[in-house]
């Protein structure tokens, strides 16, 4: 009996989702697509008309689509650019590896085609730093300064050690279930119970359009698939990093949160202590990619900055901004 009780909750989960999911399919996306031959790519742009400024071009953390939550409060400052990558939000799912190496060409094609404007301001966001970093190396004339929030560092990721590894293969067995929670449309379920607020109340200071663009994403399987597919390939684009050691005098900044995880009673099921002191090693190899780099503390923020303390990025895009003018000055 209890079986079928089971069986008929979930019939009914399942069926919500996918009523759910072709009314969402129905309304227009923010932005616009570009084809990048058999699959296309949602991004958006907002632009300042006569703007002198940078582009400043976003890219998301693993999972992420903070995009939406930053551009609402950088487009007052330039030029704004976020996308969703292949296989999140309005964005298709791509066949191709989810490594840095295959989403830089995919960026530049996108910003290629889609006539953005350079130079631009690179800002991204933990696994977001990967790829912008290798952008800035391929194409430097393109780049105008990088900003990093809680970025990574390949020589540190790539000597993990065994408690955090562990605690990566932890996290791919989480979104696997999210991937089956998704499909079962669990995961929108406790979307309209409250659950995302919930777990982050900081997102109700954002707008709630934004926000909905992101949880949309977060309800559908394939979101949660390429959350493995780029897990799973971080170590190959930590070593597709390798060559972008230093670059001379570029402008960056990197923002270092107080700690991964801001201390909590469940944080003392993970390795957090270990965790941490990785961060630390990575921040200090992250001071050594520029002669012109500079730490900016967010000390009440856990890894999510932008929204623990969003406005430690706006500064960073205000000093970099300046600084950019300065040298062109």
């Amino acid at each position: 009996m209890i079986y079928w009780i089971e069986l008929a909750i979930l019939g009914c989960t399942s069926l919500f989702h996918a009523i759910a999911s072709y009314r969402e399919d129905q309304q227009a996306p923010p932005g616009q697509f570009v084809d990048l031959g058999g699959y296309c790519l949602h991004y958006c742009f907002m632009n300042q008309p006569q703007s002198h400024s940078p582009t400043i071009v976003i890219d998301h953390s693993l999972g992420g689509m903070e995009g939406y939550l930053l551009a609402e409060k950088l487009q007052h400052l330039a030029p704004v650019f976020f996308y969703d990558r292949a296989g999140y939000g309005w964005s298709d799912r791509s066949a191709k590896p989810r490594t840095s190496d295959e989403i830089v060409q995919e960026l530049d094609q996108l910003l290629t085609q889609a006539t953005i404007p350079t130079p631009y301001l690179l800002l991204g966001n933990s696994f977001g730093s990967y790829n912008l970093r290798l952008y800035a190396q391929r194409f430097p004339d393109k780049v105008a300064g990088l900003i990093l929030t809680d970025g990574l560092h390949e020589t540190a990721m790539l000597a993990m050690p065994l408690p955090l590894k562990l605690l990566k293969w932890f996290f791919v067995s989480g979104f696997i279930v999210c991937v089956m929670g998704a499909q079962l449309g669990i995961i929108r379920l406790l979307r309209s119970l409250g659950f995302f607020e919930g777990l982050k109340p900081e997102l109700r200071q954002f707008s709630r359009g934004n926000v909905r663009s992101i949880q949309r994403s977060f309800c559908r399987a394939t979101h949660w698939m390429t959350m493995i597919r780029e897990l799973v390939g971080l170590d190959q684009s930590g070593q597709q990093l390798q060559a972008t050691d230093h670059f001379g005098d570029l402008p960056i900044i990197s923002i270092k949160s107080q700690s991964f995880f801001l201390p909590a009673w469940w944080t003392r099921l993970i390795p957090l202590n270990q965790a941490n002191r990785l961060r630390d090693r990575i921040h200090l190899q992250l001071l050594q990619l520029s002669h012109q780099t500079t730490l900016l503390p967010a000390p009440q923020s856990g890894h999510f900055v932008w929204t623990d303390q969003p406005e430690v990025m706006i500064d960073a895009v205000q000093k970099m901004l300046h600084q950019i003018k300065g040298d062109r000055g």
